[in-house]
């Protein structure tokens, strides 16, 4: 400490830098929150079909056409209560193929599926798989916490990667 300097200098400087990690730490995880709170938002839109079926349209739907983002079939129910269609829509992704049968789940009062069962569970959920992953970088590198960064990496990973086999 230079002799001419008062002691209150350094101490004022140690609050600063403290107030600035605090505020560096309270916005990376307000941003982590933020991050996680939408992955589940973004997910729950389809997952609440597939995870809280009863009373809903449950059965399988044969893929007979697939054309732009949307693939189509007849509805065939396995549930009580339900009644056959004609045409369905489930959305076109690389796990839908023209040919193939899928449990599904149709939305309440619409002619929209929802592919069902563990495959179609963990496909729900694959926002919030992104989400994690995302969060883990913003919590090592925003709030130094390097364990729990890990464990939000490796769990997100995790879900991509059975999202990924149950659906092949």
């Amino acid at each position: 400490m230079i002799p001419a300097m008062p002691a209150t200098a350094t101490s004022a400087r140690r609050a600063s830098v403290t107030a600035l990690r605090f505020g560096r730490v309270s916005m990376a995880g307000a941003f982590a929150a933020l991050i996680l709170f939408a992955g589940v938002w973004g997910s729950w839109g389809t997952a609440q079909h597939v995870m809280l079926v009863k009373g809903r349209e449950t059965g399988t739907v044969e893929v007979t056409r697939c054309a732009g983002d949307t693939c189509t079939g007849p509805f065939t129910p396995t549930s009580a209560g339900a009644r056959p269609r004609a045409r369905v829509e489930i959305a076109h992704s690389v796990a839908v193929r023209t040919g193939a049968t899928y449990d599904v789940v149709l939305k309440p009062g619409s002619g929209d599926a929802v592919r069902s069962g563990p495959a179609g569970i963990l496909y729900a959920w694959l926002p919030l798989g992104g989400a994690l992953l995302l969060a883990a970088v913003v919590v090592a590198g925003g709030m130094r916490l390097v364990r729990p960064a890990w464990v939000l990496g490796l769990s997100g990973a995790v879900l991509l990667t059975a999202a990924f086999v149950a659906l092949q």
